[in-house]
């Protein structure tokens, strides 16, 4: 069999990097397949989608899957199995931005199952995956018969030192004070998610016209590697059946009643669902009773009268400019906030805005809490961690929690992005800090209120942040029909979902913090969205106002019940000494001072953290640590404890595994037969060091010269002398 002659495209960056996408070479039993290279980069894409539908779908039943492979990067996976396993968080991110920015484009009536999968077969460790995930997938669809309204493709651009970059890699983005990923057709903006170190509006669109001028050209190669294999012609499929006479009926004989709901500003949430689900109740009865029940198709009537909810919502807003619950279009819902509601967490705050509310904790560890990370091209560790919940309840569904979302991780990042820029850095909170937001009602922005609990906790718990952080959610209303639209400040729920945008924005009073924005119509121009932002900025500085009424700086302590931790710096060749043969120093000075100590050598310095719930227990084990550190000084006094006695004197431990000799003669002024006369091991004694051996450091104790010389006895002396001028005599005798 000859080697296959794969079909190519490239695509070259304004930095001179070259993009090639190639096809026809692998997996070519899938619909589409196609492998993007940058650098030593390189992602398989590939998609499969059914032929037909099942009859009970009239969703589109997309499946995205992003997976990195450890031999790309030449690497073993951990854990017990050494092989890939469940897709961790980045996995789960990179995943969620491909499947936003291509689900919108598939056509609304096509309800086959598409399952698309990006592999990371190749790396070079400085080339970012992330950014060419989405224009891979995008590039599978194009080269099979799926019928898709794209091309699309994803770009990342960065600002570092004032200059904007497309596709940075891992080094570049590490000084960025921009990041943000945007995704688009060659015509319109579909996605954009990113975190910036508080920049203006105007910087922000800025970024997002750069990254859509990097993808044009990304759309254009892939239209002509379409054409070059032959794939301009989609295939047919026919996945819904409609009765455009029943869909007349439903709008006639339901859009007044409907539209009075959605204008009875005094319904709440589930009291509006329960009257727009009565009157579609009311016209399937009706209909049931004149025309049979064997001849009523129940799934499209619901269908049909979601579309006149749909409708009757959109014009409520587009001409009278009255919202749902009554609020004007740029109106903030009522927000009240509590902090220290929980005495037992070292920080919480409840926010609540309308009817959404987010239960929020912050607890403080050491650096073993901090969250491990063994990803492919990433390794080491997070000190800063947030972590979103959204259980059933909160919605009023009856069903059981299956484990964390992918919404979850989504959310939770983009909370987390918000925040972590005003978090403290290592020298200033030397703790490891995790955040849970738990939501415990929720009918739109969830996500928002998380950051503003997630600030309002910190605050609470005397975390020292930069400044504090709120977030809003933008909706947007289009007419197809006119230039007519409107931005909605604080959506609800029914607005996100019948709505044209979610636009969530984060920031302090100086700038954004980060974003992320889907689109789902096309045709979204610069001007709604620089008017989006403008609207976002007035109702997160509203947020801010009322978060301050509750708590408007960090309080200047810890909780009382809350650990502490201290930090010394050590010479890099005395961590050794500290933690002892086999861990047995460290150890015992942890258990006996009922603390935890990690050490960490940076820049050849050893960094120690003490970490404990009660200052005694911290003070208790600095002090070993300092004696094991310190340096003895000859001509020093030191309390010591005999260790161990010998003949020829007692072994007396002066600093924590510092040991001199005290010898025999240095006990005391008299002359001693044995050394237990005066000593016994463990006895608490002060010496004074008189001597350090040059060649092996030994230290040589005396505790007489710290004693009162006893007076001299004359005759005692004078027998003596006499003793002496006595032997000479009885040798000459």
């Amino acid at each position: 069999m000859s080697k296959p002659t794969p079909k190519v495209q490239t695509i070259n960056l304004s930095d001179g990097r070259q993009i090639t996408i190639e096809t026809g070479k692998l997996a070519k039993q899938a619909d589409g397949a196609v492998v993007v290279s940058l650098g030593n980069t390189m992602l398989l894409a590939t998609v499969v989608s059914a032929k037909e539908a099942r009859d009970d779908v009239d969703f589109m039943p997309l499946s995205v899957e992003y997976k990195e492979k450890y031999a790309a990067f030449g690497r073993f996976p951990g854990g017990f199995m050494k092989r890939e396993a469940r897709p961790g968080d980045s996995e789960i991110l990179i995943s969620r931005l491909v499947d936003r920015a291509l689900r919108p484009l598939f056509p609304a009536d096509f309800h086959a199952e598409t399952f698309v999968t990006v592999n990371l077969i190749s790396a070079d460790g400085e080339t970012m995956p992330d950014a060419l995930a989405g224009l891979a997938a995008s590039a599978a669809l194009a080269v099979s018969d799926i019928p898709f309204h794209g091309p699309i493709a994803e770009a990342r651009v960065a600002r570092i030192d004032g200059e904007f970059k497309v596709n940075p890699t891992f080094e570049e983005l590490a000084k960025a004070d921009i990041d943000i990923m945007v995704a688009a057709t060659f015509d319109n903006i579909l996605m954009v998610e990113g975190e910036m170190s508080e920049v203006s509006e105007a910087e922000m669109l800025e970024s997002i016209k750069i990254a859509h001028e990097a993808i044009k050209p990304m759309c254009t190669a892939q239209k002509e590697l379409e054409k070059a294999c032959g794939k301009t012609e989609k295939r047919e499929y026919s996945h819904e059946e409609n009765d455009e006479a029943l869909r007349e009926r439903v709008m006639k004989e339901t859009k007044a009643a409907a539209a009075k709901v959605a204008a009875s500003s005094e319904n709440d949430k589930h009291a509006r669902f329960e009257a727009f689900g009565k009157i579609e109740e009311e016209f399937t009865a009706k209909l049931i009773e004149e025309l049979g029940e064997d001849e009523v198709d129940t799934k499209l009537i619901h269908k049909y009268y979601h579309d006149v909810e749909k409708e009757v919502v959109r014009e409520l807003i587009l001409d009278k400019g009255i919202r749902l619950d009554g609020r004007k279009t740029d109106e903030i819902r009522d927000i009240w906030c509590e902090v220290d509601y929980l005495p037992g967490a070292h920080g919480s705050a409840v926010f609540t805005r309308g009817e959404t509310q987010s239960l929020t904790t912050v607890t403080l560890g050491t650096k073993m809490d901090e969250k491990m990370i063994d990803a492919v091209l990433v390794k080491g560790t997070e000190k800063f961690v947030l972590h979103y919940n959204f259980p059933p309840f909160s919605t009023g569904d009856a069903r059981p929690v299956r484990g964390l979302s992918r919404r979850e991780v989504g959310h939770g990042n983009l909370a987390h992005r918000a925040l972590k820029k005003m978090v403290p850095n290592e020298d200033d909170l030397p703790y490891a800090l995790r955040i849970v937001s738990d939501i415990l009602e929720s009918n739109g922005s969830s996500s928002m209120a998380t950051v503003c609990a997630g600030t309002l906790a910190m605050m609470d718990a005397g975390i020292q942040i930069s400044k504090p952080v709120s977030g809003i959610a933008m909706g947007l209303i289009t007419d197809a029909n006119s230039d007519n639209y409107a931005v909605l400040s604080d959506i609800l729920g029914d607005e996100d979902h019948l709505g044209d945008m979610d636009f969530k924005v984060t920031g302090t009073v100086d700038g954004i913090t980060a974003t992320q924005m889907d689109i789902k119509v096309e045709g979204l121009t610069y001007e709604v969205l620089a008017k989006a932002l403008d609207q976002a900025r007035a109702g997160r500085l509203h947020i801010l106002g009322e978060m301050n009424k509750t708590i408007s700086k960090p309080n200047s302590e810890f909780k009382p019940h809350a650990p502490r931790i201290e930090r010394i710096e050590i010479p890099k060749d005395m961590i050794g000494a500290i933690i002892g043969p086999g861990g047995k120093v460290i150890q015992e000075i942890q258990k006996e001072t009922n603390t935890t100590i990690t050490i960490e050598e940076v820049e050849n310095i050893g960094k120690v953290d003490v970490f404990a719930v009660n200052k005694d227990s911290i003070v208790a084990a600095m002090e070993r640590i300092k004696g094991i550190i310190a340096i003895p000084e000859v001509n020093e006094i030191y309390e010591g404890t005999v260790k161990s006695i010998q003949p020829y004197g007692a072994f007396v431990e002066i600093l924590p595994g510092k040991d001199g000799l005290l010898h025999i003669s240095e006990i005391e002024w008299r002359r001693l037969e044995k050394v237990e006369e005066v000593l016994k091991e463990g006895d608490k004694i002060e010496v004074k060091l008189i001597d350090v051996d040059p060649k092996n450091g030994k230290l040589k104790l005396s505790r007489k010269v710290l004693l009162p010389k006893p007076p001299r006895d004359e005759n005692r002396d004078q027998n003596r002398d006499q003793r002496r001028d006595d032997r000479p005599q009885r040798r000459d005798n």
